[in-house]
C-alpha cells in the first residue's frame, strides 16, 4: 500500500511541476517574439504569406490563445484573414481528462475563393505540389491513421462541453470566372453558449447571402434550441424560429419573407425522426406538418398529418413578383387549400383522406407512392369545374372563334421547329394507376356530367382505359392506348356516342346550329408520331354516324330540290315561307380516316319525299367541306303546284353541292347544283321517253283489244243468226 502511495504522490508531484513549468513557461516567454519563426514556417510548408501584425497572446487559466490581425495571401491576393481570433480552454478540465471549452471568438473574418477561367479554384493551391511517389505515401499514412482512428473510436461516450462560442462580422466571398457567377456571405454571426452534450443549448445565426447570377439576396436570422446525447446519435431541435428576407431578379425586385417554425428530433440508433408543430410560410403560403418517419433506409414507415393553409394563388404570385394568371372570371384562383393524412408500410408513402379545393371546386379521395418502384396510384372524386372560368380572358372585340384561331395562327407565324408532344423516356419509366371521377365538367362551354376516367402506365404503355360521360342527353365512352416503347409511339383511338343531341352540342361548342338529332357514333383509329404534324397525316380508321329524328338548320333541301323540279315543269314557284331547316327521319354513314383527310362514299338520309344520298371529303386541316349531294326524288315533296311530282320527275336527282369552310359559314355551304343539273334533265327525259312508250304500248294495246272484240263481237253475231234461221 506504501508502494501505491508513494507513486500516487509521484504522479501528484509530477503534475504540480508540470502545471508550474507551463505557468513559468506563459509568464516568461513572449509570444510575439517569435512571429518571424512563425510566418516563415507557414510559407515554407504552404504557398501562402502569412502576416501577423497584430498582438499574439496567451493565457494560463483558462488555458488560451488570442491572435489579432492576421492575414494570408496567394500569389500576391488576399486568401483569409481575421480581425481577432480567441481560443481558451479551461485548464483543469484538461487535469480532470474533461476538455472544456471555455471560449471561442472569431471575429472579422474574411475569406476569397475564386475559380478562374479555367475551372481551378485558389484553394488547391494553397499546398505546394509533391512527386507522385510522396503524394502516395501520404495517402497511405492518412489511410492508415483513419484506420487507428476507426479502430479506436469506441463506445465510450464524449464529453464535450463549450460554454461560450461567438462568430462576428465573417464574410466569404466566392467568384467564378468561368461563369461569370459570384456569391457573397457577409454579416454571419454565430452565438451559442453553455454547449453540453445531454443538455439543450441555444443559438442563433444571421447572415446576409448575395449573388448576380441573378442578382439576389437573402437576409436570414436562425434561433433554435440544440440538444444531442453524448453518443452523438440522438439530436433535437425546439424552439425553431427561423427567418429569411428575400429580393431580387427571382422575385421581380420584390421583398419577399420566408419562415419556418417547430421542432425536430432524430435518433440514429434506432433511425427514428420526427417534426413536431413544423410550420413554413413563403408570403401567403402557409404550410404545416406533423410527421414521424420509423427506418432511415430504402424502406422508411411514415406517419402524420400534411396542410397547405387556403391561399390565394393571384396575390401569390403578385406577392412574389411573378406575372399575373389572367382568367376569363376574375373571381377565381382565390381560394386553394390541401390536406391529407400520411402513412402507409415500410417503403410506402399512402395518403389518406386527401382533400384538394380549387374555389369552389372539392376534390376527395387517397393516393399512395411506393419507394421501390416509384409506381403512383390515384382515386379522386371530385364534385363540379368550370374549367373555361381558368381560360385567358378573350381581347375586346374578338369572338371566341377568333380566339380559338389565334394560337395556331401564331404558331403557323412563327415557323419554329415543332416540338415533340410527349417526353417518351418519362413514360417509360412511368407505374401509374389512378382513377379520377367528376361529377360535373364545364369546358368549351360543353356541360358533361358523371365523367369517369381511368387511366394506367406501366412499362412504355399508357392507358386511358376508360373516359366516359354524360353529354347532352345521351353518353359517350372512350379509351386511347399509347405505346411508347419506341421513339415512334402508336396511337390507338375508339370511341362509342350514343344518343348525344348534336344541335345543343354545336352551339355550345361553336356556336354552330346547322345539324339536330341525336348521334350514335363509333371512332375506331390509329396513328403514329410525336408531333401533332405526324398524327395527323399518319391516322388511319374509320367512324360510322347515325343521326335519327334530327333536321339540317339554316338550310331547306325541300326548297333546293322544287327549284329543279319546277324546272322541269316549266313553271315558276309561288311559295315565298319555305322555312330554314330541313327535317330528316334518319342519316348515316361512315367517314374513312386517310390522314388529315375523311372520305365519305355512303351518305344516306330520309326526307320528306326525298332520299338523300351523297359522297365528298372532309379537309379538317383546313376546315373545307366538298360534298356532292344528291335529293332522289320517291315521292310528293312539297304542296306547291310547281313542285308536284309527275311521272317524269319521280326517281330523278335533283344535284346539291356543299362546299366551304364549315367553321365559319354554315348556313352558305349547300345550294342548288346547276352544273349537274343536265344529268338530271337526261334522267328525266329517259323518264319521259319511258312514259311515252308506255303510252304508244297501252294505246297499242288497247287498239289489239277492239279488234279482238269486233272479232269476236262479228263471229259471234253469224252463229247467233245461224242458229235462228
Amino acid at each position: 500500500m506504501k508502494a501505491v502511495r508513494y507513486v500516487l504522490i509521484a504522479v501528484v508531484a509530477l503534475v504540480v511541476l508540470a502545471v508550474a513549468a507551463v505557468a513559468i513557461a506563459m509568464a516568461v516567454i513572449n509570444p510575439n517574439d517569435y512571429k518571424p519563426q512563425i510566418e516563415q514556417a507557414v510559407e515554407d510548408a504552404t504557398n501562402l504569406d502569412l502576416m501577423l501584425e497584430g498582438d499574439i497572446g496567451w493565457s494560463f487559466i483558462p488555458l488560451g490563445l488570442e491572435l489579432n490581425s492576421v492575414e494570408a495571401t496567394l500569389e500576391g491576393d488576399r486568401f483569409v484573414a481575421l480581425e481577432q481570433l480567441v481560443a481558451q480552454i479551461d485548464f483543469w478540465s484538461l487535469i480532470a481528462m474533461s476538455p472544456r471549452v471555455n471560449t471561442f471568438v472569431l471575429d472579422g473574418l474574411d475569406a476569397r475563393l475564386e475559380v478562374n477561367e479555367q475551372g481551378e479554384g485558389n484553394w488547391t493551391r494553397i499546398m505546394p505540389e509533391k512527386p507522385a511517389g510522396a503524394a502516395t505515401e501520404e495517402t497511405a499514412g492518412t489511410q492508415d491513421e483513419q484506420a487507428q482512428d476507426s479502430e479506436g473510436a469506441g463506445g465510450e461516450p464524449l464529453n464535450f462541453n463549450v460554454e461560450n462560442v461567438q462568430i462576428s462580422n465573417a464574410q466569404v466571398h466566392y467568384t467564378d470566372k468561368s461563369t461569370g457567377q459570384s456569391v457573397t456571405l457577409e454579416n454571419f454571426t454565430v452565438n451559442a453558449s453553455n454547449i453540453t452534450l445531454g443538455s439543450e443549448f441555444p443559438l442563433e445565426i444571421g447572415f446576409r447571402v448575395a449573388t448576380t447570377q441573378p442578382t439576389f439576396e437573402v437576409d436570414g436570422s436562425i434561433s433554435a434550441r440544440l440538444a444531442a446525447n453524448e453518443a452523438l446519435n440522438e439530436f433535437a431541435v425546439s424552439g425553431l424560429n427561423a427567418v429569411f428576407d428575400m429580393t431580387g431578379e427571382p422575385f421581380g425586385g420584390k421583398e419577399v419573407t420566408a419562415e419556418l417554425e417547430g421542432s425536430a428530433r432524430a435518433n440514429l440508433e434506432n433511425e427514428t425522426a420526427n417534426l413536431s408543430g413544423f410550420t413554413a410560410s413563403l408570403a401567403n403560403l402557409n404550410l404545416s406538418t406533423d410527421l414521424n418517419v420509423t427506418g432511415f433506409g430504402d424502406k422508411p414507415t411514415l406517419s402524420g398529418e400534411l396542410s397547405i393553409a387556403e391561399f390565394s394563388l393571384k396575390d401569390l404570385l403578385n406577392n412574389l413578383g411573378q406575372p399575373a394568371v389572367e382568367t376569363s372570371d376574375p373571381d377565381v384562383l382565390e381560394a386553394i387549400a390541401f390536406s391529407t393524412g400520411i402513412g402507409g408500410p415500410a417503403g410506402k408513402v399512402e395518403l389518406t383522406e386527401l382533400t384538394i379545393k380549387l374555389d369552389d371546386t372539392t376534390f376527395n379521395g387517397s393516393g399512395s407512392y411506393n419507394l421501390a418502384d416509384s409506381g403512383i396510384v390515384f382515386n379522386l372524386q371530385g364534385d363540379q369545374l368550370n374549367a373555361d372560368r381558368y381560360l385567358p380572358p378573350q381581347a375586346e372585340g374578338e369572338t371566341e372563334g377568333e380566339a380559338e384561331e389565334a394560337p395556331a395562327s401564331q404558331e403557323t407565324a412563327a415557323a419554329g421547329p415543332e416540338g415533340d408532344l410527349l417526353p417518351l423516356e418519362t413514360i417509360r419509366s412511368l407505374l401509374l394507376d389512378i382513377d379520377l371521377g367528376l361529377g360535373q365538367l364545364i369546358v368549351s362551354n360543353l356541360t358533361i356530367n358523371e365523367i369517369k376516367a381511368s387511366t394506367t402506365a406501366k412499362n412504355g404503355l399508357l392507358k386511358i382505359d376508360e373516359f366516359s360521360g354524360k353529354l347532352y342527353e345521351g353518353s359517350f365512352g372512350a379509351n386511347v392506348t399509347i405505346d411508347a416503347r419506341s421513339d415512334n409511339p402508336k396511337w390507338t383511338v375508339g370511341s362509342d356516342v350514343t344518343n348525344v343531341q348534336t344541335l345543343p352540342l354545336l352551339t355550345d361548342l361553336a356556336e354552330v346550329e346547322m345539324l339536330a338529332g341525336g348521334a350514335n357514333l363509333k371512332v375506331n383509329a390509329t396513328t403514329t408520331g410525336n408531333r401533332i404534324s405526324a398524327l395527323r397525316s399518319n391516322a388511319d380508321g374509320q367512324i360510322s354516324f347515325n343521326l335519327a329524328e334530327g333536321e339540317f338548320r339554316q338550310m331547306n333541301l325541300t326548297r333546293m330540290a322544287c327549284q329543279g323540279i319546277a324546272l322541269v315543269n316549266q313553271e315558276d314557284l309561288t311559295t315565298t315561307d319555305w322555312g330554314t331547316s330541313t327535317p330528316f327521319n334518319g342519316m348515316r354513314g361512315t367517314l374513312d380516316i386517310n390522314g388529315n383527310t375523311l372520305n365519305n362514299t355512303d351518305l344516306v338520309a330520309a326526307l320528306a319525299g326525298m332520299r338523300l344520298e351523297g359522297n365528298g371529303t372532309v379537309d379538317m386541316s383546313q376546315s373545307q367541306l366538298d360534298y356532292e349531294v344528291g335529293l332522289r326524288v320517291v315521292g310528293e315533296i312539297h304542296r306547291d303546284n310547281a313542285c308536284r311530282v309527275t311521272e317524269y320527275v319521280q326517281n330523278a336527282v335533283i344535284p346539291v353541292e356543299c362546299r366551304g369552310n364549315f367553321a365559319e359559314d354554315p348556313a352558305g355551304l349547300c345550294s342548288f347544283d346547276g352544273s349537274r343539273f343536265r344529268d338530271t334533265l337526261k334522267t328525266i327525259a329517259e323518264n319521259a321517253a319511258k312514259a311515252k312508250a308506255r303510252e304508244e304500248v297501252e294505246k297499242a294495246k288497247t287498239k289489239a283489244e277492239e279488234k279482238v272484240k269486233e272479232k269476236v263481237q262479228e263471229q259471234i253475231g253469224d252463229k247467233l243468226k245461224g242458229l235462228f234461221n
